[in-house]
């Protein structure tokens, strides 16, 4: 594994860890704290994540991380989901989003175009992300497209991402020199 896969595979698995404790959090409402270790570990042994004798640690260490980011937050003895938590686990579940396929293809192709400013470079990055892994194909640098009806998602991507007028979504029903794109996504 070179050093960018590797660097990669621990980003992803650092990401798996904030969901799956963001996640626990918020699925209980408010936890003890002495009740997230093994509700953690759990989900993390199920799912295989973390080496078995460094497990607390690595929660720890990732739990105060998400503090200090304002992530979570203490409440006397428990620990509570902030509204910037809340924001990022919605964002890691977007990751893992999948849109159902139907069938048989509409023929029509929804196309995502996006100016973001250079100010806002974070969040145009985070937007190329998500739709690399929801599986939109990207056009041009800001033009992204896909074969199957997404609205509900990009409506989703416009609220969590405050990108209201950033972010135009549109049905088009033929496009040019789209042989390419069509065996991309394993259309006729």
């Amino acid at each position: 594994m070179g050093k960018l896969e590797w660097k990669s595979y621990k980003r992803s698995r650092r990401k798996n860890l904030q969901k799956i404790i963001l996640g626990s959090v918020a699925a209980a409402g408010v936890l003890s704290v002495g009740l997230v270790a093994p509700n953690v570990l759990g989900a993390l042994a199920k799912l295989g994540l973390l080496p078995s004798k460094r497990q607390r640690e690595f929660i720890t260490v990732s739990r105060n991380r998400m503090i200090a980011k304002g992530l979570l937050k203490y409440e006397g003895k428990f620990l509570c989901l902030t509204s910037k938590g809340k924001t990022k686990l919605r964002q890691l579940e977007l990751m893992d989003y999948q849109i159902k396929k139907p069938r048989r293809w509409d023929g029509k192709w929804r196309v995502l175009i996006f100016d973001i400013p250079e100010k806002r470079k974070p969040l145009r990055e985070k937007v190329r992300t998500t739709l690399i892994a929801i599986g939109f194909a990207r056009l041009q640098d800001s033009v992204w497209i896909y074969p199957y009806d997404c609205e509900d998602l990009i409506s989703l991507l416009k609220a969590d991402f405050k990108i209201g007028r950033d972010l135009l979504y549109m049905v088009v029903e033929s496009l040019e020199y789209d042989q390419p794109i069509r065996s991309r996504f394993g259309l006729r």
